[in-house]
C-alpha cells in the first residue's frame, strides 16, 4: 500500500457522460508511462462530487476492469449520503479494490461524534481497510492529533491521505502513529513530505508528471535533498503553469498532447478555451 499513487482524471465527453474508451486510456497511461504504484479512483480529480451514483460505480469497474491487479487500487466512496457511501463501498470490495477512502463529511457542520460514526459505519460494513480523506480547505474540516487517534481505535482505518499545508500537524500525526499510512496530497511540497516520514503520496498532476515525482521521492529517501529540490523546483514550476492555466483541462489536455483521450471537464466545470490549448501545447513542450 506504499508508495505513488495518482489521484485518476476521468474522460468525460463533451455533453458529461463518461468515456470508457478515454477513461482506460487514461488508466493505461498512469501505470505504463508514469508508473504510478497505484490509482486513487473517485476523488477530487475524478471530479467524483458531480456524478451520480451510477456514474461512480461505472467509473470504478472501468478502472478495476483496465488495471485488474497490475497496481493498487484504492476507491474514494466518502459522500455527505452516508447511504450511497455504504453502497459504494460494498460494491468496489465486491470488484476487489485494496482499500476504500473516505472524505470527512462535509457542508453541515458535523460534529466529531458524527464524523467518526460516518467513518465507522462506512468501513465496518465491508472485509476492507479505510484511508481517511482530510481535505480541509475543501471541506472545512481539521482533525487533531487526538480525533486522528480515536479514529486509529478502529483497526480497520489504516491511514490518511492528508492532503493540507499544516506540516506541523503531519509531523505530529507521523511521529505518534507509526504503524498508520500516511499519505501526501499536496505535489508541490511532496518534498518535505517524504522528508518528514510519509509512506507515500496521492497527487493530480501524477497522470502526466508521475516520473518527477518518483524521482523526488526516491531521492529524498537515499538523502539526497539537493537534488531532490532541484526536481521539485521543476514540478514546482509546472505546477504554477498548470495551475494558471486552469488545473483539470489543463491535465487532460496534457495527456491529449501525448495522444490519450483525455476528454473534458464536467459542467458545471468549463469546458476549454482555445487559448487553454495552445497554453497546453506550450507547456507540454517546456516539460515533457
Amino acid at each position: 500500500m506504499k508508495g505513488l499513487f495518482s489521484a485518476l482524471l476521468v474522460s468525460f465527453d463533451k455533453d458529461g457522460n463518461i468515456n470508457e474508451k478515454g477513461l482506460r486510456e487514461i488508466v493505461r497511461y498512469n501505470i505504463d508511462v508514469c508508473k504510478v504504484d497505484g490509482l486513487y479512483v473517485g476523488g477530487s480529480t475524478g471530479e467524483n462530487f458531480m456524478l451520480g451514483t451510477d456514474e461512480k460505480k461505472e467509473i470504478f469497474r472501468i478502472a478495476k476492469d483496465e488495471a485488474k491487479d497490475s497496481v493498487t487500487l484504492i476507491a474514494q466512496v466518502g459522500s455527505v449520503n452516508i447511504k450511497e457511501a455504504v453502497e459504494l463501498a460494498k460494491y468496489v470490495t465486491d470488484l476487489g479494490y485494496n482499500a476504500i477512502s473516505a472524505v470527512t463529511p462535509f457542508y453541515y457542520k458535523f460534529d466529531f461524534e458524527e464524523i467518526k460514526n460516518y467513518y465507522n459505519t462506512i468501513i465496518n460494513s465491508v472485509d476492507n481497510k479505510m484511508i481517511i480523506y482530510s481535505i480541509p480547505f475543501l471541506t472545512g474540516v481539521n482533525l487533531s492529533v487526538e480525533q486522528f487517534g480515536e479514529l486509529f481505535e478502529n483497526e480497520k482505518i489504516i491511514g490518511v491521505k492528508f492532503t493540507a499545508g499544516d506540516f506541523y500537524l503531519l509531523e505530529r500525526v507521523r511521529k505518534t502513529f507509526k504503524d498508520k499510512l500516511i499519505y501526501s496530497g499536496f505535489d508541490e511540497m511532496l518534498l518535505p513530505a517524504v522528508a518528514l516520514g510519509v509512506d507515500g503520496a496521492i497527487g493530480s498532476t501524477f497522470n502526466v508528471n508521475g516520473l518527477r515525482a518518483r524521482e523526488i521521492f526516491n531521492l529524498v529517501k537515499e538523502g539526497k535533498i539537493e537534488e531532490a529540490n532541484k526536481v521539485q523546483n521543476i514540478t514546482n514550476d509546472f505546477i504554477t503553469d498548470v495551475l494558471n492555466n486552469g488545473l483539470y483541462n489543463t491535465l487532460k489536455l496534457l495527456l491529449k498532447e501525448k495522444g490519450v483521450d483525455a476528454g473534458y471537464c464536467r459542467a458545471p466545470m468549463k469546458m476549454y478555451t482555445e487559448k487553454q490549448v495552445e497554453r497546453s501545447k506550450e507547456i507540454s513542450k517546456k516539460y515533457f
